[in-house]
């Protein structure tokens, strides 16, 4: 492996995750929005994490940022980068195929929506989120830079340390015992551990 072939499949990776992504974008635009957390708060945590996951290790895959924060490139590193980027695609798959016409990119509870808990949804509540985690330390160990490296891990991060507790809340209050039992036999992110 070399750092090029590195970056490719980062951008690979990024690739596919749009196009798991834009045909539920498309389906779910069709659905009436009952209740959103959808504010200036979320606007900003989304910018974030798109920051750290999106623009900042792109502008570095394109363009670089020069000598400043390389690190040395480990080849193993960097294979061992596919696992995690490999198991977030899968999973990042399934929570979309799983809450199909539920899901949403904001934090919103659409007309008729149902609490799915089989699944990847029978381990966490939240398997978007450890995708997310998975994606950012693919991307930590893809790329050879500390700042396009790390940015994943701090922008995903500060985005799940802000929005999680919020998305429960509207859970709560959607489904309201039925989510509270859920939450009961469920971790958040990590099977049977967080």
């Amino acid at each position: 492996m070399t750092p090029t072939i590195a970056k490719i499949i980062w951008l690979g990776c990024v690739i596919s995750w749009w196009l798991i992504r834009y045909p539920y974008e498309r389906k779910v635009k069709k659905n009436a929005i009952a209740a959103t957390r959808r504010d200036t708060q979320e606007l900003i945590l989304l910018g974030i994490s798109l920051s750290g996951l999106g623009i900042i290790p792109i502008v570095y895959v394109f363009a670089g940022f020069g000598g400043f924060a390389e690190r040395p490139f480990v080849p193993a590193l960097a294979w061992a980068g596919l696992v995690p980027a490999l198991g977030s695609l899968w999973l990042f798959w399934r929570t979309h195929k799983e809450l199909g016409r539920n899901w949403s990119v904001s934090l919103e509870v659409r007309d008729k929506h149902e609490l799915i808990t089989s699944g990847v949804y029978r381990y966490v509540r939240h398997p978007m989120y450890s995708a997310f985690f998975l994606w950012a330390i693919a991307q930590f160990l893809l790329l050879p830079n500390w700042v396009a490296g790390i940015s994943g891990i701090i922008g995903f991060g500060t985005l799940y340390a802000f929005r999680v507790g919020r998305e429960e809340e509207l859970m709560l209050e959607a489904f309201g015992d039925q989510y509270r039992a859920y939450m009961a036999r469920t971790a958040r992110i990590v099977p049977w551990v967080f």
